[in-house]
């Protein structure tokens, strides 16, 4: 007999658990807040313009195209990918940049331009992240982490030694580079792991492999178009979506979660998925004798970034600048330390521009541009509009002097997005973005589980368990708990 799965929160995890569950015969609803699926992927729309609200990177093709293949799906199937070329620019100060080709010759010669001897040295470093990747994406995250028994394989063991886990990423590093440029290139990814390069182990230099080997994609019409591919395919499975269902309760009985609340009505299951925030529905949607961890257990964990983001719309079209740009015309350690060692409003922010429409003519009127900025911050700050104008202020003024170019003016449309509203639209804890830090005693088996341990029918998948912050991480995150549920409810 088909049992009853209720999923809540059609983000990319929330959606891949679904769809894994529905293939094999789960009755599977899914009841999400929003009036649209994407969580943090969402889209809006104004005066004309398009927007993805938040993931614009779109690294790691080979995991999107794993889960559709699990289905005998292709991602062409859905949308269309095209390989962004330069991948990005970084902007160091003006007249000062340098723009990352997607091309591996080109990039050694850029690096070689740098600091002689980095073009082979690179082949080391890629050649030791290779291995990290093939062996973290393929298999290390995808396990569910429930037990240390479950890295007991010899191979596993012997990989764990050569993953560079207990060596921090700033030292790795340092190992192959002494250009602060080039180090800089290879430490940004790190940014948004959630600690410095010095507490973040040298396996997430699996990163950098992903960055320069695999490359940085678009999927034409936005991001968004992942997530409606996703939808569609899973609807194409017999998936249901319910809309504007926030869940407001969960009834236990028996130590088993048996009917979910919503401001529209009440749902039965014999298995629950919580795609929410990990944090929020322990302690908001749970009686509490029914939550894993306390207060103080959660108040310890290193929370990834949270960040302000503004959302522009231009009458015009931006010259000297790309779809990706890092701005690191300041101190990269001074704004970190104030990201995760003394948590405040930084002093001088790097920051992000994704200026899509430079490769997506459809998601912005004619000869207009569309912009999104992204400043990496604290959680846990005030957050006012005073504040928000102000950055917006700081980094339009860089963002215009870096580019040689007046952009205010410009503006016809704006929208900012910080703390307050990742806490309104997600109950992201603390106002974080990403989730969890990465950090050696936040991996794998010292995550939040994946099962809730009070409640035998509940399961979690999403950013504050395995395997971690990020899009690809999410999209196995839903995959890994399906499993889990079809090893104990078979039907």
């Amino acid at each position: 007999m088909s049992k009853k799965v209720i999923v809540i929160g059609a983000g990319f995890a929330g959606i891949a658990a679904a769809t894994n569950l529905a293939a094999k015969g789960y009755d599977v609803t899914v009841l999400e807040k929003h009036e649209i699926a994407g969580g943090r992927a969402r889209i809006f729309k104004a005066e004309g313009f398009t927007y993805d609200m938040g993931p614009s990177w779109y690294w790691m093709p080979d995991v999107f195209e794993a889960y559709f293949e699990k289905f005998g799906k292709k991602t062409t199937d859905y949308y269309d990918l095209v390989r962004i070329s330069p991948s990005y620019r970084v902007a160091f100060g003006e007249n000062d940049f340098l723009d990352v080709p997607a091309e591996m010759p080109a990039f050694k010669a850029m690096l070689e331009s740098l600091e002689k001897g980095s073009a082979a040295q690179l082949d080391l470093f890629l050649e030791q992240a290779a291995y990290k990747y093939k062996v973290g994406i393929k298999d290390l995250v995808y396990k569910p982490s429930r037990s240390i028994f479950e890295f007991a394989d010899i191979r596993l063991l012997l990989a764990l030694f050569r993953m560079d886990v207990f060596t921090s990423i700033h030292k790795h590093v340092r190992r192959f580079f002494k250009h602060p440029k080039i180090i800089q290139l290879m430490e940004f990814p790190i940014l948004f792991l959630g600690a410095l390069p010095e507490n973040t182990p040298a396996l997430y230099s699996l990163m950098n492999y992903a960055d320069i080997s695999l490359g940085t994609w678009y999927p034409m019409g936005g991001m968004h178009k992942v997530i409606e591919g996703m939808v569609k395919l899973a609807e194409e499975k017999g998936v249901k979506f319910l809309y504007n269902q926030e869940v407001k309760s969960i009834e236990v009985a028996n130590n088993e979660a048996k009917q979910i609340f919503t401001q529209q009505g009440n749902f039965q299951a014999d298995i629950l998925v919580a795609g929410a925030d990990y944090h929020h529905v322990e302690t908001k949607l749970l009686p509490q004798q029914y939550r894993s961890y306390t207060d103080e257990y959660w108040n310890s964990r290193t929370l990834a970034p949270s960040c302000l983001i503004f959302y522009l719309g231009l009458s015009k079209k931006l010259p000297n600048s790309l779809h990706h740009t890092l701005f690191f015309d300041v101190d990269f350690m001074q704004h970190a330390k104030e990201i995760y060692t003394n948590p405040k409003w930084p002093s001088d922010p790097l920051f992000y521009v994704s200026v899509p429409s430079k490769t997506d003519s459809t998601i912005a009127p004619e000869g207009c541009e569309n912009v999104f900025i992204l400043i990496p911050v604290a959680h846990t700050l005030e957050d006012s509009e005073q504040i928000r104008e102000k950055y917006y202020n700081i980094v339009m003024d860089r963002f215009e002097k870096l580019t040689k170019q007046n952009i205010r003016e410009s503006v016809v449309y704006k929208r900012s997005y910080a703390h307050r509203d990742f806490m309104t639209d997600y109950h992201a804890f603390k106002g974080n973005a990403y989730g969890l830090a990465n950090t050696l005693m936040q991996t794998a088996i010292l995550k939040p589980s994946l099962k809730s341990k009070k409640v035998k029918n509940l399961f979690y998948t999403g950013q504050l368990t395995v395997p971690g912050p990020g899009v690809p991480p999410s999209l196995i995150s839903g995959q890994v708990v399906a499993k889990e549920i079809m090893k104990e409810y078979k039907i």
